[in-house]
């Protein structure tokens, strides 16, 4: 059963605003008593949902039990692992080697083993997955700490995750000189701050491209081994089943993280287990000392031989590492020990096990390497082997399909998506996430690739091509995580930097050779995603600039309100906006075209927190705005807790917070009165127009590119619960 709809961190835009003031630098409503005051409630709230905890680490995170931990490294095997698993079918059939000697094969294990260890193991496990950010991991989840941390200025940012608070609160470290110098000069570098944004971006997209060839890929292959059975198999025949092991395949996913994982997971273990005792029989058989291999000096050996046939042969073992990516995005549904454990004490030790039984087999007959996996498989086990890999590459689709539900939900926070549901499938764990719509374009993409490349060669050469890219954004974003954030020492910056930047370098020159024979796939995919998120990104960047160059003074608010021609209708305004310093244009174009204000107008923002959810004594955080009858509220929830501003419960408790922050009782008797009468809620609905001294391309991205997506994104009434027929909304042109 689906969880209830989250909230959406990201209301505004065409409902001008029911926004989150998540990633607004500080709550600082104009004209506020007590902004100190407001400030302090803001970081009570923060400290008592434990949102935040004391060092050793700036962002620890929760304690889990053993057992818990346990049964979510369990379940991790069927939902993140999928894709590292079933490397052992392909790696070896892909490799191209002829005229194999033993020596050969020795090297291609050794390279194989310390790839797994270098990049999966300690790059991943050990170092990279502690670069979360409140338990979500991906380059968004790196991007989104680092902006917890240093204020971006650039015009491609639409949000800022950061509080003029956070300085004083114990999730932040004091920075060390070296940390604040780095930090100054990417806040004072506008270009630094595009460029982070931009890689950010790219990357993101690219993830998502991959992972729309994951399942496809994963099950044709797979399917592919029927054609064994019979000539009269042909290759529409495959295509077809595949699409029919496809579509079930993206419509489970609604069941959420929790259900498609205790289904998977007995599945992938039963594969990790076979295979390794296969691979135990295999080295036992064929070549007890294959363990030697492990020594890297044969990869050094192997070089000196052919180094061309080793830089082609890069290109093969990389499959073998591609879930890797993948392994850190999915963290979200999961936490850090479990997907350590899962790791290191089943999927690392099968792996390497596996690949030295295949290797064993090969050193014995080598020319079974175009179908090694299958070839090395005892006859008696075969077709149960047969099936056990189809189910595995079922799995194996997953991992990238939870994948691409936590990157869309990070880039809503940020802002850089435009929005979509989002349905929390777990009360316990908050990155556990589906989104119908991502989860139809990714079937209908997946679908579309199978049918249109028809399962042949390009389809499995754009398989993988673009993950090495995102390595290295996550490899930058990384370092800078660990000088400016956890402030190490510049020595092992440096020490993880430059070795990890190398291997993945020559990984992606190896693998350059496959972009004509189809590795241009995922780029196309990665262009069309990364054109939506810069221009829904560029488009809001100019709408916050507009507001915040356009927002009404106290001044001036004063001065409408006071104006004998306005008329203060009784009863309530809740006006919902994003804009959390100051007042919002469209409260002046609303004031201006109906010449009047309800008695009250509450200017309500909302802020998504990172935790179940907020305690009612802390869930409204209000301040006066200084204007009569004018006052500010921050709505603070937790990703399952749910405004409903309908049936008039959270409206009185506004009202009731308002009442106890006024000091005369006259307000408080206003109050009251104007509570009894009709209550109204206001949503803005804007529309951005180019400036025509802009570029063609500013025009295009914003009047078309923009504006095709503003109008066809979902609405954010659905997420607020308002009651429709005491809502207006209130249109307003941004002439940029």
């Amino acid at each position: 059963m689906e969880g209830k709809v989250a909230n959406s961190s990201v209301l505004e835009d065409d409902l001008e605003n029911g926004g989150t003031g998540e990633d607004a630098v500080g709550f600082r409503p104009p004209g506020a008593g007590n902004i100190i005051e407001l400030s302090s409630a803001v970081d009570r709230t923060l400290s008592f949902s434990r949102v935040f905890k004391s060092p050793p680490t700036p962002n620890e995170p929760k304690e889990y039990p053993a057992v818990q931990t346990l049964l979510l490294a369990y379940q991790s095997l069927g939902v993140v692992y999928g894709d590292l698993a079933t490397s052992p079918v392909n790696v070896f059939s892909a490799t191209n080697l002829t005229n194999v000697t033993a020596e050969d094969l020795l090297g291609t294990f050794s390279l194989m083993f310390w790839s797994l260890t270098i990049i999966v193991w300690i790059k991943y496990v050990f170092i990279v997955i502690h670069a979360d950010d409140h338990g979500e991991g991906g380059t968004f989840a790196l991007y989104s700490y680092l902006r917890r941390h240093i204020n971006f200025r650039t015009k491609l940012t639409i949000r800022n995750t950061r509080w003029s608070t956070d300085e004083s609160m114990r999730f932040s470290n004091r920075a060390s000189p070296l940390r604040s110098k780095t930090k100054e000069f990417i806040e004072r570098s506008i270009r630094a701050q595009n460029f982070i944004t931009v890689i950010v971006l790219l990357g993101t997209c690219m993830v998502i491209g991959d992972g729309a060839l994951t399942p496809a890929t994963c099950v044709l292959s797979a399917v592919q081994g029927v054609q064994s059975l019979s000539p009269k198999i042909t290759q529409d025949h495959v295509v077809l089943t595949s699409v029919a092991v496809l579509i079930p395949l993206f419509l489970f996913q609604r069941c959420g993280t929790s259900k498609v994982s205790f289904t998977f997971s007995p599945i992938m273990l039963l594969w990790l287990a076979t295979n390794a005792s296969i691979g135990i029989y295999n080295i036992f058989k064929y070549y007890p000392s294959i363990l030697k291999a492990v020594s890297p000096h044969y990869i050094v050996l192997f070089s000196s031989r052919n180094a061309k046939t080793l830089w082609n042969l890069l290109g093969a073992v990389f499959l073998g590492i591609t879930g890797a990516e993948a392994m850190f995005a999915d963290l979200g549904h999961f936490n850090k020990q479990a997907i350590q454990w899962a790791f290191s004490f089943v999927v690392y030790p099968a792996l390497i096990i596996t690949y030295a039984g295949e290797t064993a087999y090969l050193i014995k007959y080598p020319e079974k390497i175009n179908n090694a996996y299958y070839s090395c498989l005892p006859r008696p086990v075969y077709w149960p082997m047969f099936v056990i890999s189809t189910l595995a590459a079922v799995v194996a689709s997953q991992s990238m399909i939870s994948a691409s539900f936590s990157i869309v939900k990070q880039s809503l926070t940020l802002g850089c998506f435009p929005r979509v549901k989002m349905v929390h499938t777990s009360s316990k764990h908050e990155g556990q996430v589906y989104s119908p719509e991502v989860n139809y374009a990714l079937m209908i993409l997946c679908v579309g690739l199978v049918i249109g490349f028809k399962g042949g060669v390009a389809l499995a050469n754009a398989y993988g091509v673009v993950v090495i890219w995102v390595m290295l954004i996550t490899t930058l974003l990384t370092s800078l995580v660990m000088l400016v954030i956890w402030n190490s020492n510049i020595l092992l910056v440096l020490g993880f930097l430059v070795p990890y930047v190398i291997i993945e370098g020559i990984f992606m020159t190896s693998m350059l050779n496959k972009i004509p024979q189809g590795g241009w796939v995922p780029f196309a995919i990665s262009a069309i995603l990364g054109t939506v998120m810069l221009s829904w990104t560029y488009g809001r960047s100019k709408k916050s600039v507009y507001e915040e160059e356009g927002k009404m003074s106290i001044g001036e608010l004063n001065q409408k309100l006071s104006s004998t021609c306005i008329f203060r209708t009784p009863g309530i305004c809740f006006f919902f906006t994003d804009l959390v310093d100051g007042i919002p244009p469209i409260i002046r174009h609303y004031i201006q075209h109906t010449n009047s204000v309800r008695e009250i107008m509450v200017v309500v923002t909302i802020r998504t927190l990172p935790i179940k959810t907020v305690l009612p004594e802390e869930r409204f955080v209000v301040g006066k705005l200084g204007v009569e009858g004018v006052y500010r509220c921050l709505v603070q929830l937790g990703y399952k807790d749910s405004l409903n501003m309908e049936g008039g419960g959270c409206t009185r408790e506004i009202v009731a917070k308002l009442r106890g922050n006024e000091d005369t009782t006259a307000e408080q008797r206003k109050l009251h009165s104007a509570s009894e009468n009709e209550t109204v809620f206001v949503m803005g609905r804007t529309i951005l127009a180019a400036n025509e001294n802009d570029g063609w391309l500013a025009r295009f991205t914003i009047e078309y590119l923009y504006s095709f997506l503003q109008k066809n994104c979902r609405s954010s009434v659905s997420a607020l619960q308002v009651p429709p027929e005491k809502t207006m909304q209130v249109g307003m042109l941004y002439r940029l």
